[in-house]
């Protein structure tokens, strides 16, 4: 049956999409800071709005989700959500945006390293060659940090980010199993809504008052970098699993440079386009893998 390898490559673009939709993040968020707005203002009403997306796109399935994982839900993946966000953002008062980027994406090899030790998904070679053609991808992309001069506050930031990332990956898919996307998302997005719009009202009120490109911004980050980065996300991650959809999912700051230079005409040297080159030759190594292991199986049907 030729048909055995779809459902890896449908599960391919799902993570793919969800990676572009998600690295589009910093561009809308530029844009609504520059139109005067807060950045937390922006996040609480990006979750806030797409919580309510969300649950309206669940049928009211959000509501009959069982009660103790509905807290899990909200206090774990929406919690999860805001402290990524808070610990990635304060590193940048003590490192640059190019070495929190190569920092931070270090988080599929804690994913990776995870998984070996606790046994759900193994090394193998391919994958480990996926992995290094990724982090040297992204390594030529935003340039390795430098020797020295690096705040040994900011350098733990951001690893603590991808650190937490790499728990929050096989946490979702855990949360989430049995569960339609829509639901699990709806929780993680009121999660962090409501731990945002707390951190707003400490700082002195929800801000609502924000320039038309504002918000337009914040549709953007609540319908494309929240609602569809979200259950894209979901429907890739619970095919293929923690490991390939991080490695996948490296695609982001590719995207990103991309999307800067279009909307933001920021420059996009030959240095970004080699690493997504190796970037997406990892993608490619992880496609014919699968393929290569489906092989046999239809052979045998």
């Amino acid at each position: 049956m030729s048909d055995a390898p779809r459902p890896f490559s449908r599960a391919t673009l799902f993570v793919l999409f969800s990676a572009c939709c998600f690295g589009s993040i910093s561009t809308f968020v530029t844009l609504a800071i520059t139109s005067g707005a807060r950045l937390v203002d922006v996040l609480a009403w990006r979750y806030a709005g797409a919580a309510l997306l969300l649950a309206a796109a669940s049928g009211g399935a959000a509501i009959r989700a069982p009660g103790r994982r509905a807290w899990a839900m909200v206090v774990l993946l929406g919690g999860g959500q805001a402290a990524i966000a808070f610990v990635s953002l304060s590193a940048l008062r003590y490192i640059p945006v190019a070495t929190l980027t190569f920092l931070f994406y270090t988080y599929p090899a804690w994913v990776a390293a995870i998984a070996a030790v606790r046994r759900t998904e193994p090394l193998t070679t391919r994958r480990t060659a996926a992995l290094v053609l990724s982090l040297t991808g992204i390594a030529v992309m935003v340039g390795t940090p430098g020797s020295g001069g690096l705040h040994p506050i900011g350098v733990l930031l951001a690893l603590s980010s991808a650190l937490l990332y790499a728990v929050y990956i096989p946490l979702i898919d855990r949360l989430g199993r049995g569960i339609p996307p829509s639901v699990t998302s709806t929780y993680a997005a009121g999660g962090a809504g409501i731990v945002l719009i707390v951190v707003a009202l400490a700082q002195g009120g929800l801000a609502v008052r924000f320039a038309p490109l504002g918000w337009f911004a914040v549709f953007m980050l609540a319908v494309v970098c929240t609602v569809l980065a979200f259950l894209a996300f979901l429907r890739g991650l619970s095919e293929i699993g923690p490991v390939r959809t991080a490695i996948i999912s490296t695609v982001e700051p590719f995207w990103t440079a991309l999307l800067g230079n279009v909307v933001l005409g920021q420059s996009l040297g030959p240095r970004t386009l080699a690493g997504g080159v190796l970037i997406a030759a990892a993608v490619i190594v992880l496609q014919l893998g699968h393929r290569a292991s489906a092989a046999p199986i239809e052979a045998s049907a």
